[in-house]
């Protein structure tokens, strides 16, 4: 799921937006979200059979509040109060490629967890506190495997994703 998500912050960066990842599955763009990384894996006992990741991502579709769509986000700023068209790399299709080439970019990567780890960290939201277990935390970076780093005082802790797993 990093992986897929980091995938997705160099396709927007190479359209030049500035994507953060709000740990653990959504990718924030201006303080406000873009887009959700769902991840499924299926076992048998404990050997992997594959996984699923579904990807939203808000292209030229009406969003709620607190969300931005990729049109308004490559609009400039005049052609947004103007109603202006939207931008030709929102289009559906332009999306689904630019999905694709995040999600072949993530199966690349899967092998090298600290180059993921690392650029997934340099991309990482920080908010100046994130509340754990009734507590104000900060946020230190991921661990290898993904895991969100917090601090409290001298107390460290890693709280690992929760996904479903799908044991079959």
């Amino acid at each position: 799921a990093l992986a897929v998500t980091l995938g997705l912050c160099l396709q927007l960066e190479a359209l030049g937006l500035e994507p953060r990842i709000k740990w653990p599955n959504d990718l924030l763009l201006e303080g406000r979200k873009l887009a959700g990384v769902l991840p499924r894996l299926r076992w048998r006992g404990s050997t992997p059979l594959g996984c699923r990741v579904g990807v939203g991502l808000n292209g030229v579709n009406r969003v709620p509040s607190g969300a931005i769509s990729l049109a308004e986000a490559l609009q400039p700023a005049c052609h947004r109060r103007r109603g202006g068209h939207h931008h030709p790399k929102a289009r559906p299709d332009q999306l689904a490629a630019l999905v694709l080439r995040a999600l072949e970019w993530a199966v690349a990567a899967s092998g090298q967890a600290e180059l993921v780890r690392r650029q997934a960290e340099q991309r990482l939201w920080r908010p100046d506190c994130y509340w754990h277990e009734g507590e104000a935390w900060q946020v230190q970076g991921l661990a290898l495997d993904g895991a969100l780093r917090l601090c409290c005082g001298e107390r460290l802790v890693e709280v690992a994703r929760s996904i479903n797993l799908g044991k079959a």
